[in-house]
């Protein structure tokens, strides 16, 4: 048996197939939710929590991608050598992963109170579906973005036990953001989703209004981020934030210009990546702050 089909083996193959690092991109949001719900650091059990229930989401989604999207990527160079059509990884171990995604997800959202429980369901459907809206709408890109901005909605209500206006901001801009990059993602595909007939913007508009579109929806994501600032009353250290979020998302749309891929994994990994991080840090530094400049008083 070769390695990569021996239970270690296979368990390795299906964290590079769901590309668990990607988790960096919406973590860091759900915890500014929960940190902007607290008004401080929420209890270490929530967190904890949260943690668990964005990575069987995640798991549970991305493992659905590949399974339903398994013919697609074997007939498209780019995605052929993915691990479950080059056979890597069997079918019945993705399906057993991917349960035990929802499992954990299940499980976490029952932990963190009812109205998570009450939702999950809907969760559920929003993040599964996201894989099959290729198949008959352009807007794949949107339901996306709608997946990942129920990470810092969802860590909101579980701190808070509602949902508040600075919530719907903050995920707004996730939204916006994720369908953003995601546009410039699929230029990879252009050709190929159109060959197939899978609907993208790139597909359906062509690369330059493609890279129009994305542009006006991260202009909207730091729109969206701005409000959330203003509301939660942010000074120095988050405004800041924003601004380096603001750089990065323009350096971002640089890099592809004109439609250029040569460097899309630095556009859309390396600084995706980091948005969330920023921003996120931007108001622990100043909630830490605060509380330091409190307690000296």
């Amino acid at each position: 048996m070769p390695p990569s089909r021996t239970p270690p083996g296979q368990f390795r193959e299906l964290l590079d197939m769901i590309k668990f690092e990607h988790t960096v991109f919406a973590l860091p949001f759900a915890l500014l939710g929960a940190l902007g719900a607290a008004q401080g650091l929420p209890p270490l059990r929530t967190a904890l929590w949260i943690l668990a229930a964005m990575v069987g989401a995640r798991t549970a989604a991305m493992t659905f991608n590949r399974l339903v999207d398994v013919d697609v990527d074997a007939d498209n160079p780019r995605t052929a050598s993915r691990a479950l059509p080059a056979g890597r990884v069997s079918q019945a171990a993705a399906i057993f992963f991917m349960g035990a995604g929802i499992v954990l997800f299940g499980v976490a959202a029952g932990a963190l109170g009812p109205l998570t429980w009450q939702l999950s369901p809907l969760a559920l459907v929003i993040i599964l579906g996201y894989s099959l809206c290729k198949r008959f709408t352009s807007l794949a890109h949107v339901v996306l973005g709608l997946s990942l901005s129920g990470a810092p909605l969802g860590a909101w209500i579980a701190v808070a036990g509602r949902i508040e206006s600075p919530a719907l901001w903050l995920s707004g801009g996730v939204l916006a953001w994720t369908a953003g990059f995601d546009i410039l993602y699929s230029l990879q595909d252009e050709g190929f989703d159109r060959s197939k007939g899978l609907h993208s913007i790139p597909s359906w508009l062509g690369t330059g209004r493609a890279l129009w579109i994305s542009r006006l929806l991260h202009l909207v994501a730091l729109i969206c981020w701005g409000v959330f600032n203003v509301q939660m009353g942010a000074k120095v250290w988050p405004w800041a934030a924003w601004t380096a979020v603001a750089a990065m998302l323009g350096r971002e749309q640089w890099l592809v210009r004109g439609g250029n891929l040569a460097r899309i994994d630095q556009a859309f990994f390396t600084l995706n990546s980091l948005i969330g991080l920023v921003f996120f840090l931007g108001h622990l530094f100043e909630w830490w702050i605060s509380r330091t400049i409190l307690s000296v008083l």
